[in-house]
């Protein structure tokens, strides 16, 4: 079985996707490293050089490579992948078993204030503007994020609790 983690930056899914992964004993797939690794370049390298619509695109192929292998996996997504190119009917066709893990914008915002800088979407975001930002970039997206088939509420929670709530879905 493919399981898919989705949700905003900060929303936890690598961390929930690693352990979830030693629970379940299924290999663990970030799409942002996949990428990464087949580019030869970080995800900042890829927006820089060749721009957001080639990423996109590169995105989507890659999501589709992984997909159609139909290894058990658990598959932790870019917060934007679920946004573009209809990959979440891509991915519901192959599995159900995708995990919103929402989380609301006064929790992403404390969790990445002080890591900005390896996050190339805020970096440049002065810290008063963030909470707008977030807010209306997870007004965009929430759509597709909403085509999850479950939303785990992320926020005060542990990764450990996270795991087990999303175990328990799954049974």
């Amino acid at each position: 079985m493919t399981i898919v983690l989705l949700g905003y930056m900060a929303s936890g899914k690598s961390s929930i996707s690693k352990l979830l992964g030693k629970e379940l004993e299924l290999p663990v797939l970030d799409l942002d490293t996949y990428i990464e690794r087949k580019e030869g370049k970080t995800i900042p390298e890829i927006f820089e050089s060749k721009g957001e619509i080639y990423f996109r695109m590169k995105e989507h192929t890659y999501l589709k490579e992984i997909l159609e292998t139909k290894e058990a996996i658990i598959l932790s997504l870019g917060g934007g992948t679920p946004c573009y190119a209809n990959n979440m009917n891509l991915i519901h066709e192959y599995t159900k078993a995708t995990f919103y893990l929402q989380t609301s914008i006064p929790e992403i915002i404390d969790r990445v204030k002080n890591e900005k800088d390896k996050r190339p979407l805020i970096s440049k975001i002065a810290d008063e503007d963030l909470p707008e930002f977030v807010g209306k970039h997870l007004f965009e997206r929430n759509t597709f994020y909403q085509q999850a088939t479950y939303s785990i509420f992320t926020d005060k929670k542990s990764v450990e609790a996270l795991v087990k709530e999303i175990k328990e879905n799954l049974n």
